[in-house]
């Protein structure tokens, strides 16, 4: 069973990456959500990584603030694609947890989107276009949702216009 694998760095993480398990189910994208740490618990995260792939984990996404380097530890174990969320809240005004995801040596690469919720957001969705490539049901899904954002941004537009 092809699956997206979302990892967190705390339980404080979850109230901001829940919502890319919102998206992902509303796509109907199966997902498995766990917390685990590169720093405090490495040898959970390796091997969680590793039985997921076996079981068919396609993408996975890693949320983790401050200097924690969740998304790139999860980059060193495998090929799979990682997207990286920041998580807001340090005291260097989230740029560590930007950084500290976005800045990877060249050959470990790992996707990096906003720092938050809309960065959780984006990354649900970019973990479906990414299986979307191999899923012509998603691909129509996502072009389908991307008209409805269209109908809904025409018709808040339209509640506030003022044209000449």
């Amino acid at each position: 069973m092809n699956f997206v694998s979302i990892l967190m760095g705390s339980k404080s993480d979850y109230e901001i990456i829940n919502e890319a398990s919102k998206v992902l189910s509303s796509f109907g994208v199966k997902y498995e959500l766990i917390i685990t740490s590169a720093h405090r618990s490495p040898a959970r995260t390796k091997n969680y990584i590793s039985d997921a792939e076996k079981r068919g984990a396609k993408v996975f996404i890693a949320a983790a603030g401050m200097a924690a380097h969740l998304a790139g530890a999860v980059a060193a174990c495998t090929t799979k694609p990682v997207i990286g969320v920041p998580m807001p809240g340090s005291n260097l005004a989230s740029m560590d947890s930007l950084y500290s995801t976005v800045q990877m040596p060249k050959g470990v690469p790992v996707a990096t989107v906003a720092i938050g919720k809309a960065g959780a957001i984006n990354a649900a969705y970019l973990a479906i276009q990414i299986l979307a490539l191999n899923d012509d049901i998603l691909a129509k899904s996502l072009k389908d949702d991307r008209k409805k954002q269209e109908e809904n941004l025409i018709s808040d537009s339209k509640t506030v216009e003022v044209l000449l």
